[in-house]
């Protein structure tokens, strides 16, 4: 899987440049931070003038408190003069087979409704039939791996022209992937998302409208199938206190109909 590239200070500037950016980002005060970890605010401005250099167990509270991701982790370990704390295992590797085969048997469980798997560059490593069948039709460029699903659904080739309301989920995905950028600070990310970005919007297709107005809870996607609209509301679910890097960059998103016609199609057509 594609490996996110941290555009992070340099190492050589010390750790305690590093974690003054990320108690910036997340508007804490020395103090705050220091009442947080159980230290003091003096020893977390020595250590961030580098004045004082933190033990391994300091640098990693710091970060649980500043929430700072598994990845970002690692690079402050480095920089703090440490060994990695967290492995990055490939998720082709045995050791995580059962992971795999697990988010394998969920998307397709969630059949006949559209699930996949991406990574933190939203490479997709799984899907299931409800995805296949948006996908259908597709020119064959974009279905080359590895597949992504920023680009599947915002090229102007792709998924883009067939959805009815793409400038609001246009917008929504953009904006998702800014948050990411601000998070993360990867390169990789970065660059796909001015890629994306730059795409000419196209006119959506015109497909016939739903049975009747519904009351939607969310934004939903709103995507034309073969002359009928179906309605999506996504979801994405990430792994609680993962201790690994690849699983920490996992994404399950799954596609929720938001309306009834949209349920019953797809039980007709995917049953």
């Amino acid at each position: 899987m594609t490996a996110l590239t941290s555009t992070a200070a340099p190492t050589a500037q010390g750790v305690g440049p590093l974690l003054r950016a990320w108690r910036e980002r997340r508007r804490v005060s020395q103090l705050e931070l220091a009442l947080r970890a159980d230290s003091s605010a003096r020893h977390i401005s020595f250590v961030e003038t580098g004045r004082s250099r933190p033990s391994e167990e300091m640098v990693l509270r710091l970060a649980e408190h500043l929430e700072v991701p598994v990845r970002e982790r690692n690079a402050l370990l480095l920089a703090a003069g440490y060994a990695p704390h967290y492995p990055e295992t490939p998720l082709d590797d045995p050791a995580l087979d059962a992971l795999r085969e697990g988010m394998e048997r969920l998307i397709r469980g969630y059949e006949p409704y559209p699930a996949l798997v991406v990574d933190a560059t939203y490479q997709v490593l799984a899907a299931n039939r409800g995805i296949a069948m948006l996908m259908d039709g597709l020119p064959g460029h974009l279905l080359e791996p590895p597949l992504n699903a920023m680009r599947l659904t915002l090229h102007p080739e792709g998924l883009a022209p067939r959805i009815r309301n793409l400038r609001e989920w246009r917008g929504h995905l953009l904006e998702q992937m800014r948050r990411q950028i601000a998070l993360h600070r990867s390169q990789p990310l970065r660059a796909l998302y001015e890629e994306v970005a730059a795409y000419p919007v196209p006119d959506t297709a015109q497909g016939g409208e739903p049975a009747e107005p519904v009351p939607y809870f969310a934004l939903p996607m709103q995507i034309e199938h073969e002359g009928r609209t179906l309605s999506f509301i996504s979801s994405i679910s990430t792994f609680n206190t993962p201790m690994d890097v690849t699983v920490a960059e996992l994404a399950i998103e799954t596609l929720l109909p938001a309306d009834p016609a949209t349920v019953k199609y797809l039980h007709t057509l995917l049953s």
